[in-house]
């Protein structure tokens, strides 16, 4: 696991977040970390940005832990599977091909 991701399971594991808290209230807390990474953008505000990337990265480092897993075995379980994907961009929006 890399080290970052490390550090992060430990401090939640220190404060007893993967144990002691609930998937359930990690994906409300994921959810209040995404709008905010939605209003960060729609105001154009580039550190507030960073800010809730990472925040998000950390709560989805919980919840791997919570379930289990690390989060570097998500990321490359979801990188396989996009890896050869061919597509093409609609509005600035990648659209997978089909089949």
């Amino acid at each position: 696991m890399s080290d970052i991701f490390q550090k992060i399971e430990n401090w939640a594991i220190d404060r007893n977040l993967i144990d002691g808290a609930t998937r359930q209230a990690q994906m409300l807390k994921l959810t209040e970390e995404v709008g905010e990474l939605a209003g960060a953008i729609a105001k154009g505000r580039q550190n507030d940005v960073l800010d809730a990337i990472g925040d998000c990265v950390v709560v989805l480092t919980i919840l791997a832990a919570q379930s289990g897993v690390a989060i570097t075995e998500c990321i490359a379980l979801a990188y396989d599977q996009i890896k050869d994907r061919k597509g093409r961009m609609i509005d600035g929006v990648f659209v997978k091909d089909a089949g």
